[in-house]
């Protein structure tokens, strides 16, 4: 499998979510197992299959983290040095020329991504349109609704 990459404060968040998994919720299903198959006949018991339920769940993404992280390639964007080029990690403000607008992205990895958070994708299309460029560069965004040009107006690695 290739390495995906993902940013210092992503793999952070993953590290924590699988710790709570662990350490919490772990625990608190198999009790919940326990309690269940104390109350008797498991075929009509509702407690004990949702617990179940529940335990399959967590079990599956504590596997699926254990995944990503094994085969991430942790990139902590503020030990680069500073090109000024759009890099992974790189928080990038843009003026949307056509609208006039300005936004501020970061590009994270995929499982990281947030548009809420002003958090894209590395393997979205206004990531890919950005890579690489400097300061004053616009990069075009192939969109549905036609070509967007985004102007880069700062590159910072924080």
């Amino acid at each position: 499998m290739s390495k995906v990459p993902l940013t210092a404060r992503g793999a952070e968040k993953l590290r924590e979510e699988l710790e709570r998994l662990k350490r919490i919720e772990r625990p608190r299903v198999i009790e919940a197992i326990a309690e269940a198959r104390a109350h008797g006949d498991l075929k009509e018991n509702a407690e004990y299959h949702a617990a179940r339920e529940q335990q399959s769940f967590i079990e599956g993404r504590i596997k699926d983290l254990d995944g990503k992280l094994s085969n991430a390639q942790i990139i902590d964007v503020t030990k680069l040095p500073p090109t000024g080029r759009v890099v992974f990690g790189a928080t990038v403000l843009v003026l949307e020329v056509e609208k006039d607008e300005e936004r501020s992205f970061q590009i994270v990895g995929d499982d990281e991504a947030d548009l809420k958070q002003g958090m894209i994708s590395i393997s979205s299309p206004i990531a890919r349109a950005l890579i690489g460029k400097s300061e004053g560069d616009v990069g075009v965004v192939d969109a549905p609704g036609g070509k967007r040009e985004l102007e880069i107006l700062d590159v910072k690695y924080i």
